[in-house]
């Protein structure tokens, strides 16, 4: 029998991230994807929620919480919520922390991880996704190719969150030469290095405009030649479990394509019991309210198999499957969610003065999305 009960701790974590999210991050989401920049300020507030910091070591400048993807997803879901892009944005250095903190060595953790654990904001990521339309984290075109004293890097990424600023990635990359396996476990040849941003070969390229994440910078990585140690790969001489780092990644964009599906729901659902039409709310009318309560079970059905694959993950269990059929549902949810709710508010839901046509254009986006997220 599965239990979703949540412990008090969960319980604690999913209310202050969402009284942030709330308070602080819904009020900023609009001026923040006009003006394709969010507050410093803001980005700081939540980075002293210490989402990022919890789980690293304390003798290394974390709180050494236990880490809980279960309570990542929560949290995930709560700050995307208030706003998608916002969310990415102060969640990035998970992306280049997390996979350390589980999988990395001891010299790796005592290197890289203070990097992150300080008291200001400090822009980390990982380099994932790939410009070509045939995009499959199974088969990267980006390469590592062993030279004996390390790796050469060759490929270009894209949707780089805070390339420009970041002191490190994580990238992702096919090991050529791998056997089947070995490295990256069901993602065979999947493997992830550090790279510091000041490595040779390693070029930031300019920031990209895309539909939606306004507020997000993201931008495209090229590596040409560049040259990492063996001590560099994730794991050193143990590979990291790859496959399980996609798991929680796509955990992590299912919770936060349920928050944005839930913010639209929750917003056509308040909307269509103020608006009134031929004197009664257009609530009361049976297409609307059809509408409306399919898309609340849309949105508990995604929550719901984005929890199975947390809860598979916190008992180590395999969990790829799962979690890419919550990422895959729960993308789909967000869409139709945040389509319907346009539809909700008619002409309403097409122009800036509601936050409507902001979900949708970024809902689009789950359905490519892959690496931009991890808890």
């Amino acid at each position: 029998m599965i239990d979703f009960e949540l412990s008090d701790e969960q319980k604690m974590v999913r209310d202050t991230v969402g009284a942030f999210a709330r308070e602080q991050i819904r009020p900023a989401a609009r001026q923040a994807d006009e003006a394709a920049a969010i507050p410093p300020d803001l980005v700081q507030h939540a980075w002293n929620l210490g989402l990022v910091r919890g789980p690293v070591p304390e003798k290394l400048g974390g709180f050494g919480d236990q880490r809980s993807v279960l309570t990542g997803a929560l949290a995930a879901e709560e700050l995307a919520w208030g706003d998608l892009a916002i969310a990415m944005h102060v969640a990035a250095p998970q992306l280049f922390a997390f996979p350390i903190v589980e999988m990395g060595t001891d010299e790796q953790r005592q290197r890289f991880l203070p990097l992150v654990a300080t008291d200001r904001f400090t822009a980390a990521g990982a380099a994932t996704m790939e410009p070509r339309y045939d995009f499959d984290l199974s088969a990267l075109a980006t390469t590592a190719t062993p030279d004996g004293s390390g790796f050469t890097l060759r490929g270009e990424k894209c949707c780089v969150p805070l390339a420009d600023e970041a002191r490190a990635f994580l990238v992702y990359a096919r090991e050529e030469g791998a056997s089947n396996g070995s490295a990256g476990g069901e993602l065979h040849g999947l493997q992830a290095f550090i790279v510091e941003r000041e490595a040779s070969g390693l070029t930031v390229v300019e920031r990209e405009k895309n539909m939606g994440l306004k507020a997000l910078a993201t931008y495209q990585l090229k590596l040409d030649d560049v040259k990492v140690s063996r001590d560099a790969r994730l794991g050193a001489e143990r590979p990291a479990d790859t496959a399980r780092l996609a798991a929680q990644s796509r955990v992590a964009l299912a919770a936060m394509a349920v928050g944005v599906a839930r913010a639209a729901f929750e917003y056509a659902r308040d909307y269509a019991k103020e608006r009134h039409a031929f004197g009664a709310p257009i609530a009361t009318k049976q297409a609307i309210a059809f509408m409306l309560a399919e898309m609340a079970l849309e949105v508990d059905a995604a929550r719901l198999l984005t929890w199975q694959a947390a809860s598979m993950l916190d008992k180590g269990l395999k969990a790829l499957k799962e979690s890419s059929r919550a990422k895959h549902y729960a993308a789909s949810v967000a869409l139709k969610v945040t389509d319907n709710a346009l539809q909700i508010l008619g002409g309403h839901g097409y122009i800036r003065e509601h936050p409507v046509e902001l979900w949708l254009r970024n809902a689009r986006g789950f359905a490519t999305f892959e690496g931009l997220a991890i808890v």
